[in-house]
């Protein structure tokens, strides 16, 4: 494992502002909360701690401004689109360097964040305009039958932290492009991005109320929009837990759910795979932003008969990433988001050791020079127990367990053994057999051959209780509409 040397390049934001009917207002009804880079603690901003009074006046703005927006054309509403797309892409830099300082991810990796944002922008914009209804055939004579799809109305997004600018992108892009609105509750570790984003939103002309951002207590801000009787969908991207109280509070006026909750997915590699290319997409599937991903491989099989010649790959693999300073160029391994993620990785690390699992790299804090305590080694463990808790739950940070396993049906029982279905992967060359394990993994998303599987193009979203709802390409547009059906009788 290398590690880089710290920089001296720090940026600094007095007060994130909020954006509500078109404007952008930093008032605090409490003190506002200080934000933290997590690489070395310093403080790049604060955020306003917005009442839920603040809150329902966003959800007003929203609803108001729906009643125009939902009479713009697709045509207008995906130029507009676009237009936030490219200042993405123009901007790819300032948008970059504040992810990394607000949440830690190296900064290679926040610059293609800023891309893939924008490509939801412009997915959006295309799906828009090809929204349809359609014609049905009457078993009456005089009667002509419509299907019409409509915008639901105005909408409410919860974001997470470890894709700030992503996430908001994923939910805003179809909602408006299906013309909704929509109020943006971001994660209070992150908040800075989402400000910059919401200049860049007034900048290219997207109107009053159309989209708003509100900061604060997410169970103060939540709650009021929740509350609010104009809000019609929730989009949240979060923990299982704290979508069930989530849907759970949605019930009480039957606000629509989409919900993208926890995974733990199993990456699996049959003796028939091209190792080396399945070695890459692991290490990608794992390390990206240092497994802080939703579908960050989280079980890892391997086939029996060439889990050495495996592990020899991972191994030189994880060897070569670079840890330190997420601001340089040369970082693949930044900090994890804060002390509670810390403490959670190394008790996962622990408890597999204590449960019979091997430490083959890695395992502990690295200590940097002028970064704080919130870097963890890349670390690989060997076998263990399947009731180890990084088999068990989600371990979000940089621990690869692998396993081995003999047959395909053991594999598959194992991979769905788990409450949760967001992501699976699987490696291997036989086409029939990728074709029998993808229709068998109980999970919303399949990467077979491909540890990236995301696209902006592509319904996005899990099984089980991973939640329920798909963001992204048509189908994520069509979510946000409604249908309705229109009968109309015909005088011969």
């Amino acid at each position: 494992m290398l590690r880089s040397q710290p920089s001296n390049w720090e940026f600094h934001l007095e007060i994130a502002p909020c954006l509500i009917d078109g404007r952008l207002h930093t008032q605090s009804d409490e003190a506002p909360l200080e934000v933290r880079n997590p690489a070395t603690d310093a403080v790049v901003g604060l955020m306003p701690m917005c009442s839920a009074a603040v809150a329902s006046t966003a959800a007003d703005a929203a609803v108001h401004a729906f009643s125009s927006w939902k009479r713009t054309t697709a045509s207008e509403r995906a130029r507009l689109l676009r237009l936030v797309a490219a200042r993405l892409r123009s901007d790819r830099d300032a948008f970059a360097r504040m992810i990394t300082l607000e949440c830690g991810k190296p900064l290679l990796e926040a610059r293609g964040e800023v891309e893939y944002s924008a490509s939801f922008f412009d997915a959006a914009a295309s799906a828009g305009e090809g929204l349809e209804g359609s014609t049905i055939a009457s078993r009456i004579a005089d009667r002509r039958a419509f299907a019409l799809r409509e915008p639901i109305g105005a909408t409410m997004a919860i974001t997470p932290w470890n894709f700030p600018l992503a996430m908001i992108a994923r939910k805003t892009g179809p909602a408006l492009a299906a013309g909704c609105t929509q109020v943006v509750k971001p994660s209070e570790e992150t908040p800075l991005t989402a400000a910059l984003l919401s200049q860049a939103m007034l900048d290219c002309g997207i109107p009053a109320g159309v989209f708003n951002c509100v900061t604060g207590d997410p169970a103060t801000i939540v709650g009021a929009l929740l509350a609010h009787p104009g809000m019609r969908k929730l989009s949240f991207t979060g923990s299982t837990e704290v979508g069930r109280l989530l849907a759970r509070q949605a019930s009480d006026r039957l606000v629509r759910c989409a919900l993208e909750l926890g995974g733990n997915a199993p990456f699996i590699v049959f003796a028939d795979a091209d190792l080396a290319r399945a070695a890459d997409q692991l290490i990608a599937a794992k390390f990206r932003f240092m497994g802080q991903t939703c579908i960050s491989a989280n079980r890892v099989y391997v086939e029996r008969s060439v889990q050495s010649a495996f592990l020899a790959l991972i191994e030189a693999r994880m060897d070569a990433l670079t840890l330190g300073d997420p601001l340089l160029e040369t970082t693949r391994v930044g900090p994890l988001i804060n002390d509670a993620a810390i403490a959670k990785v190394t008790r996962h690390v622990q408890d597999a050791i204590a449960r019979g699992a091997t430490l083959r790299r890695g395992g502990s804090i690295a200590k940097l020079a002028g970064m704080s305590q919130r870097f963890f080694e890349p670390t690989l463990l060997v076998g263990g127990t399947p009731s180890m808790a990084c088999a068990c739950e989600e371990t979000f940070g940089p621990v690869l367990t692998i396993h081995a396993f003999d047959t395909e049906a053991e594999v598959i029982l194992a991979a769905n053994a788990v409450a949760v279905g967001l992501a699976a992967y699987v490696m291997t060359q036989d086409a029939d057999r990728l074709w029998r394990v993808v229709e068998q993994l109980d999970a919303g998303v399949v990467g077979a051959n491909d540890g990236a599987p995301s696209a902006a193009e592509a319904p996005f979203g899990g099984f089980k209780e991973s939640g329920y709802g798909k963001e992204g390409g048509r189908i994520g547009v069509e979510e946000y509409t409604r249908v309705k059906y229109v009968s109309m009788r015909v005088r011969s």
